[in-house]
């Protein structure tokens, strides 16, 4: 598993943002166990105690739960993992039109550039 960090923001915050899209993109499945605190800290390279902060978060969002004997493991709930998805959607659009919108373009703009990419395909 490829770790990629950068320094504009807190590293626990990219690891969720990371776990949140291998969740999404199904590399860890529903109702999967997830690996544990130590061996996820190990292949990232960071402090386990900041891993667990970011698991934590992972549960606090409903994407994953926990327990004391058996681990952590993703949600079985495909409707909470379907509404991540749809929110992490509509923040890419939402960044795309306020990048767009400092560059002059309308919102009417982006949807003819998104048609014409999409013809291209």
């Amino acid at each position: 598993m490829d770790w990629e960090f950068t320094g504009d923001r807190p590293i626990w915050q990219q690891i969720i943002d990371q776990l949140t899209l291998r969740i999404l993109k199904g590399e860890y499945a529903p109702g999967e166990r997830l690996p544990g605190v130590r061996e996820l800290a190990a292949q990232a390279g960071v402090n386990p105690n900041t891993m667990q902060r970011a698991m934590a978060q992972l549960e606090a969002d409903g994407l994953a739960t926990g327990s004391r004997t058996s681990g952590r493991t993703v949600t079985r709930d495909a409707a909470v993992i379907e509404a991540a998805a749809k929110a992490r959607a509509r923040a890419a659009v939402l960044q795309c039109l306020r990048i767009l919108g400092e560059l002059g373009y309308t919102p009417e703009d982006a949807y003819v550039f998104i048609k014409e990419e999409l013809n291209h395909e």
